[in-house]
């Protein structure tokens, strides 16, 4: 694949539709506060369409991509000429997708991730045959393992499928999945985007008087939202994590996912920062939780890449049989040190020191309903006291298991070589209850990952500590 090649022409409106989404916003505001007559207006609107589907064009017939001397070199830009040779090296991962667009013409989306990605993927192919991805996956794997002969035959590598998501699961991660919060501050976000058009205050009035004169239609309309915001969050969980499955090679995790869209992620196992288990506050009654990896690949802006969904959910007792065939290195048994009963007292104090300026601001300004708000300091006080039976902590050999609460309960394996900073730190209160805060944090993609557990004995974080600070780690494996 010497010869410069264009991606597929579909790649054209890719680009159009990618700076159209850009331009939405205020290509709306224009249409609907523009001054200009009505005519003139649509003519102005229409041109912009045209100039960003030129564009998209032009970005389309100037970009080209071919494989040379160990390198994916590329060309891109319109006026400025850009070129761009990324050694194989330095490539991490090359991860697949099949959007709408690709997916009847049998093409793939490529992202290509390396090291120093910054804050976006090093380059994207928008959409290319199947078989030239095949190619530079097979070129990229040939680099890897030292062969540079591009027509020498190289073993295919072996993959086993260590979980694939039952209908059943599906309908369940679906189901208690956070999706309503999403869809409903999505809906608000959009209405807020013309707040200068829609008239907020007359509509707020014509409400007020609604709501005085029919208490239990509101209610139910209020309902009805909340249903149609849950039935939207479950259909588009079940769109992106239908088939759902994880491939386990040699040297990589394969995992893959989607009904419209079809994602493969390619992560390499030495890239593997930390391993946390989450349990949120409705599967964790029925003992059902999710697996996350964090990776040292992805960037700032694609998260995706550096906190990896590992198993969507999954049986809490199944977790340990799962992760033996492919991450054996962690060790999920043992039981957790809690945090003593001597610090209950901080965690409920903490949780009534929040709640109570809230419940105060409801009770003044929303009157006689704000008294509503007391409860809102017993539902605080009673996360507090989740926030202290989760604390806890365990040490092996050569790892550390930190479990702390936020809104769901977290679970993080950290291995000793994979941690960059372990913090013990101490308040004045805190002293004179002899409790303390340990924090350990390793690199990902996306920052910093880790954990951190609040009042702990001062005794159980010195020794955390002098592990770490004090051990011989030198036969360990390092990060490479």
């Amino acid at each position: 694949m010497s010869e410069p090649k264009r991606l597929h022409p579909i790649s054209a409106l890719a680009n159009f539709f990618k700076q159209l989404k850009e331009l939405i916003i205020p290509i709306l505001l224009f249409v609907v506060v523009g001054n200009s007559e009505g005519l003139i207006q649509m003519y102005i609107t229409l041109g912009i369409i045209f100039l960003i589907l030129i564009s998209g064009i032009l970005t389309w017939l100037r970009f080209t991509y071919r494989i040379e001397e160990g390198e994916l070199r590329i060309e891109s830009g319109l006026i400025v000429r850009k070129k761009r040779y990324i050694p194989f090296e330095r490539i991490q991962s090359l991860d697949l997708s099949e959007g709408i667009l690709q997916r009847p013409f049998g093409l793939v989306k490529m992202t290509v991730e390396t090291a120093g990605s910054g804050t976006g993927a090093e380059a994207v192919l928008t959409a290319i045959s199947k078989e030239d991805a095949s190619r530079i996956q097979e070129a990229l794997s040939q680099a890897k393992n030292g062969v540079l002969d591009e027509d020498e035959p190289q073993e295919e590598k072996r993959a086993t499928v260590i979980y694939q998501i039952k209908p059943s699961e599906l309908l369940l991660l679906s189901s208690t999945s956070g999706g309503v919060g999403v869809v409903i501050s999505a809906v608000v976000a959009f209405m807020f985007q013309f707040a200068e058009v829609i008239p907020f205050e007359k509509v707020y009035k014509e409400l007020e008087a609604v709501i005085t004169s029919s208490l239990i239609f509101i209610s139910m309309l209020v309902f009805l939202c909340f249903v149609l915001a849950w039935v939207i969050a479950l259909i588009g969980s079940v769109l992106k994590y239908a088939n759902f499955t994880v491939k386990k090679t040699e040297e990589d995790l394969i995992i893959t996912r989607g009904l419209l869209e079809k994602k493969q992620l390619t992560i390499p196992l030495h890239r593997i920062q930390a391993l946390r288990i989450t349990e949120n506050i409705i599967r964790q009654p029925i003992g059902y939780a999710s697996v996350f990896i964090d990776s040292a690949g992805g960037s700032l802006k694609d998260t995706e890449n550096a906190r990896v969904m590992l198993l969507p959910i999954i049986k809490k007792k199944q977790i340990d049989a799962i992760l033996s065939n492919c991450l054996s290195e962690y060790q999920l048994d043992g039981k957790f040190t809690p945090a003593p009963t001597r610090a209950l007292k901080r965690y409920l104090l903490r949780g009534f020191l929040i709640s109570i300026p809230i419940s105060a601001a409801l009770i003044y300004f929303f009157q006689p309903w704000g008294y509503l708000g007391l409860a809102f300091v017993l539902v605080a006080l009673l996360f507090s006291y989740l926030q202290y039976k989760a604390a806890g902590w365990n040490l092996k050999e050569h790892q550390v298991i930190l479990r702390f609460r936020g809104i769901s309960k977290n679970t993080v394996y950290l291995r000793k070589n994979r941690i960059q900073s372990l913090t013990m730190s101490e308040s004045h209160f805190q002293k004179k209850r002899h409790l303390a805060t340990i924090q350990a944090m390793a690199m990902s993609g996306s920052g910093a990952t880790g954990g951190k557990v609040v009042d702990l004995t001062t005794e159980d974080v010195l020794r955390l500590y002098k592990w770490y600070s004090y051990s011989d780690v030198s036969n360990e494996e390092q990060m490479p």
